[in-house]
């Protein structure tokens, strides 16, 4: 593994950024844009937990029963095993990155 950069490019719904191994040690990561009233869908990352950093719009979370509202320059933390859906409920675009890592106990 070595240091990278990796530049956030917008206008796509997703760039991945980071892809896990062997360029990481498991970390995967990606640049997710949403028009209004998307959502990506409800899913899981299993034995990974994961955070959601909002850095422009509205995002509603959902995790399990839970409804989570956020806006930008928040982040939602979403531990492992936890069904989750990322909608967007705002007029305009919303604009987030994610960060999945294996949980190590």
């Amino acid at each position: 593994m070595r240091p990278i950069i990796v530049r956030l490019e917008g206008g796509e719904k997703y760039q991945r950024l980071l892809g896990g191994e062997p360029a990481t040690g498991g970390m995967k990561s990606g640049n997710v844009t949403l028009k209004p009233g998307e959502s990506v869908g409800e899913h899981s990352t299993s034995g990974r937990e994961e955070a959601i950093i909002i850095l422009e719009g509205e995002a509603e979370v959902t995790c399990g029963s839970d409804k989570l509202a956020a806006g930008a320059d928040t982040l939602v933390y979403i531990p492992p095993e936890t069904p989750h859906d990322v909608r967007n409920p705002g007029a305009g675009p919303l604009r987030y990155v994610y960060v999945v890592s294996p949980v190590k106990i």
